[in-house]
């Protein structure tokens, strides 16, 4: 991919930002070095390797979905500022 101003200039339409001439020299150079490291890694040969989501072995981290306190519904109705025996009462918001 050729980086040059016109890129750049794209990349500012894009992101509705405005650069000044000084930090456009420097996003021209900082995506060459990017580009340039891009390229460098596409020269190794990755025959063989199977691709990965994370640097580190990743297995199922969830816990188990199990109930663990039960019904509480007594205890939480007792909270509410108004209640019935089923629900939670609320103002109206509209009619």
């Amino acid at each position: 991919m050729k980086i040059d101003l016109d890129l750049i200039d794209y990349l500012q339409k894009l992101g509705r930002i405005r650069l000044s001439e000084e930090d456009r020299q420097k996003t021209l150079k900082d995506l060459g070095s990017i580009m340039g490291y891009i390229d460098k890694l596409n020269e190794l040969d990755t025959e063989g390797v199977e691709p990965m989501s994370h640097a580190f072995p990743a297995v199922n981290v969830f816990r188990e979905d199990a109930v663990t306190s039960g019904d509480m519904k007594d205890r939480i109705l007792s909270n509410a500022p108004k209640a019935d025996e089923e629900t939670i009462l609320v103002p109206k918001t509209f009619d």
